[in-house]
């Protein structure tokens, strides 16, 4: 091989480390359906999950408590703090209103914050569940919870079980995507996005928030598109002879990660072009091509279930306001009330939301009782403590009925009083809508069955059309 073949080749393998490494994980050409495929009609092709990491304040965005309002600042009441496990408060505490407005909008009458002037416009076309619960008070089981069924590490991710019952529709692509719009991991890190014990190729790829979404999609000086199929073609038979010797099927896995990268050169720089979308369509998700802002990652999300994608998911950072909530929740609010509103208001107009199951929801809620202590253990701004007893998410498109709210927290949302719905009842219900059953969505390890929902959740057909 001569000089200038041999700088080929090692500057194909330095860059397909970069663009295979972000490849690892997608759900390959050719996913496993070892689940079985659906299991009856599916409503939903595609899913965008937005994620508010942290634990967002169902008091101060989604739902109303005029009493809690009124009896600010009086002392806890018994059933609120006695016998509880909270994160960071200790001693009795007090109670603590809203100080935002809200108001009833659209034909439904659905109730919101004024922080959330431009959701307000789509409250007619969500379902709003204010009667979630989990079983996990702090960030890192709650989010695995959320996100894995399980509130401990090793259990793939919700976007990873799509992937492995149904795949994708865009083998040039990944089948399932996770985007994050601030520069900080959550908690669980990317087991929110891993592939647990299912093989590994069904793991989510994460795109960077900043710059070139993918690293290395252009080939190297000197390697034209012909020589690196060579060189993967090489690979291939490598690995082929490897793995008739140590039938490892992660071996299979790497080479189908080449073939994905190599695809992925050419149908990419297509899906993630904002540049392509009308100045009008950026300005309304309020998107900067290459800053990873929460509406650049919204009009991404709708480019990439375009072009196929079955699952894409957005983590925003930065909803945990154990102390001076009302001074940091307001700007938070800001960041993701106009991108997610034109994402919803998008995808109707593309008449894809028939087909599309937006989520959008936080790992637990905060409580109606003041945290005056932070943290660090210093007497601090007003903040909220983390509340697994009663939180809201919301949801919208294929399948879901609109203008809804579902559940309904007592006088001071402290607790669900009517139509609960746990974290595995929601993930039943994206399953179901995906035309999976959850039950039967099952993947042995290690001598016994595992699934999304472990051996809980029931669909929450009250939510459905």
């Amino acid at each position: 091989m001569n000089n200038d073949r041999d700088i080929s080749r090692r500057a194909f393998l330095r860059a397909s480390v970069g663009l295979g490494s972000l490849a690892l994980w997608p759900g390959i050409g050719g996913a496993t359906i070892q689940a079985s495929g659906l299991h009856h009609a599916a409503r939903a092709k595609n899913v965008i999950y937005i994620n508010l990491v942290g634990g967002s304040s169902q008091i101060d965005l989604f739902d109303p408590k005029p009493e809690l309002r009124k009896r600010d600042g009086e002392p806890c009441p018994d059933e609120l703090f006695e016998g509880k496990r909270l994160a960071f408060i200790r001693e009795r505490p007090q109670l603590m209103g809203s100080p935002y407005e809200f108001s009833q909008h659209g034909q439904s009458g659905t109730e919101v914050s004024n922080l959330l002037p431009n959701f307000a416009e789509i409250v007619d076309d969500v379902a709003l569940v204010r009667s979630m619960h989990c079983d996990e008070f702090n960030h890192t089981p709650a989010q695995l919870q959320l996100l894995t069924g399980v509130g401990r590490f090793g259990q793939p991710s919700i976007g990873a079980w799509v992937d492995y019952g149904i795949s994708t529709e865009n083998k040039d692509l990944p089948a399932f995507v996770a985007l994050l719009s601030s520069p900080l991991l959550p908690a669980v890190g990317s087991a929110g996005w891993g592939a647990g014990m299912l093989p590994s190729h069904h793991q989510g790829v994460q795109f960077r928030s900043k710059g070139e979404p993918v690293l290395y999609l252009e080939n190297p000086p000197g390697v034209s598109r012909e020589a690196q199929r060579e060189d993967i073609a090489a690979i291939r038979k490598l690995n082929e002879l490897r793995f008739a010797q140590e039938r490892d099927p992660e071996i299979q896995t790497r080479n189908a990660q080449y073939d994905l990268a190599w695809r992925m050169q050419s149908e990419i720089p297509k899906a993630v072009d904002l540049e392509a979308e009308p100045s009008s369509v950026r300005e309304a998700y309020k998107a900067t091509p290459g800053s990873g802002s929460f509406g650049s990652q919204c009009l991404l999300a709708r480019r990439l279930v375009e072009h196929g994608v079955r699952f894409v998911q957005i983590f925003n950072e930065g909803w945990d306001h154990h102390g001076s909530i009302f001074q940091f929740l307001p700007g938070k609010a800001r960041e993701v009330d106009r991108g997610m509103t034109a994402l919803v208001k998008d995808l109707k107009e593309r008449g894809m939301l028939d087909e599309t199951l937006i989520v959008c929801a936080t790992e637990f809620g905060r409580t109606p009782i003041l945290q005056a202590i932070d943290t660090s253990g210093k007497a601090g701004a007003p903040g909220r403590d983390h509340q697994r007893d009663a939180f809201t998410i919301w949801l919208a498109g294929a399948g879901i009925r609109s203008g809804i709210t579902y559940g309904r927290t007592d006088e001071l949302g402290h607790k669900v009083v009517e139509d609960p719905v746990h974290v595995h009842d929601l993930n039943a219900t994206i399953l179901h809508l995906l035309g999976i059953d959850h039950e039967r969505l099952v993947f042995r390890h290690q001598g016994r069955d595992y699934r999304l929902t472990d051996v809980h959740g029931k669909v929450v057909q009250g939510i459905l059309t």
